[in-house]
């Protein structure tokens, strides 16, 4: 096996062969570490808002079901994969054990947080999720993930609380792409649809900061504009079912030169085009969005859009969302209920 395979685990693919981890249907989650991996202590699971929302649905609410069903998934598949949305989340644990030739830079005993997919992360649980009524996207585990050379890990900073940081670190590359796309085109009005979650709310408080000076934020309901609007984070709140595009229009108005898509449900990606003036970048962050949905939409439309699918990885992603978080007062406020729930 060729360097570049090892260091991105190809050696961990147990079906279908000559696919990466996170293509893969089966992975080897033997904790046994080869000598460029790391084995970590799991200490808790965040599952992907659109899974958990998915698994929540597809249970009827059931907690025990849910729990079931993330068993049975991390059983089969070595890993933790939503069968149905294909996304699933990070982690944090301890490491327990370095291989002399790991890259990494990792010390045993720090506490991380995975910057990488649990769709590509060797996964076994051991506890039964005993510590988990299935009704949260956080989960407390017992058991081991194995990292590759070529995983990207953050060690948790000690001035927030491990479900703050688990909350951050997981949708972190929202935040970059964000200020990444705002830097370069230089727009100064963004439109995020899914304003009031995680990924949300960093997405107006990362574009403010890069420079956009007319920030709308879209929300599902009154309960969530009357919490967004009291954060200061955008300068217009709207409601309207960001899965229904001609709704999505007619509240937006005027374009927006970037859209951000954060919506945890499929069906978006009609309305986000729509809200992008000719010329204009949306941003899809949502594991919801469908590539087909998005391209022949906007080909039906005659959108002159440049769309961009954000892959959770932009350099300093990890400090960017920790720093918003400090510095700004309105993401506080949107996140810290949300992880205390």
């Amino acid at each position: 096996m060729s360097d570049v395979g090892r260091a991105l685990g190809v050696h961990r693919v147990l079906e279908p062969s000559g696919v990466l981890p996170q293509a893969a249907w089966r992975l080897d989650a033997d904790p046994a570490i080869g000598s460029d991996e790391v084995r970590l202590a799991l200490q808790r699971l965040n599952l992907d808002a659109a899974s958990f929302r998915q698994l929540s649905e597809a249970c009827g609410g059931d907690g025990s079901a849910v729990r079931a069903a993330v068993l049975e998934t991390v059983r089969a598949r070595g890993k933790m994969q939503n069968a149905v949305t294909g996304s699933g989340g990070m982690l944090i644990g301890v490491v327990d054990a370095v291989g002399p030739r790991s890259p990494l830079g990792l010390a045993v005993g720090q506490r991380v947080a995975t910057l990488v997919s649990l769709t590509l992360t060797p996964l076994a649980i051991t506890d039964g999720l005993a510590g988990w009524d299935g009704r949260s996207e956080q989960v407390p585990a017992r058991g081991t993930a194995i990292l590759f050379a070529r995983s990207i890990a953050a060690v948790l900073p000690d001035d927030l609380p491990d479900a703050v940081s688990l909350a951050l670190l997981d949708v972190c590359g929202a935040p970059a792409a964000t200020a990444r796309v705002v830097e370069r085109t230089g727009a100064r009005s963004v439109v995020v649809l899914g304003a009031a979650g995680k990924s949300g709310c960093l997405s107006l408080a990362a574009a403010r900061a890069a420079g956009s000076t007319h920030l709308t934020g879209l929300v599902r309901d009154d309960r969530e504009a009357v919490a967004l609007s009291a954060t200061g984070l955008a300068d217009r709140v709207l409601v309207a079912d960001a899965t229904d595009p001609l709704a999505v229009a007619a509240v937006v108005g005027a374009p927006a030169e970037v859209t951000v898509v954060c919506v945890d449900a499929p069906g978006a990606e009609h309305g986000a085009v729509l809200a992008t003036s000719a010329g204009g970048t949306v941003v899809f962050f949502s594991m919801a969005t469908s590539f087909s949905a998005a391209a022949l939409g906007a080909e039906g439309m005659a959108a002159d859009v440049t769309m961009l699918i954000g892959n959770g990885y932009t350099p300093g992603h990890a400090a960017l969302a920790l720093d918003l978080y400090r510095a700004t007062p309105g993401v506080r406020a949107l996140i810290d209920p949300r992880v205390a729930a």
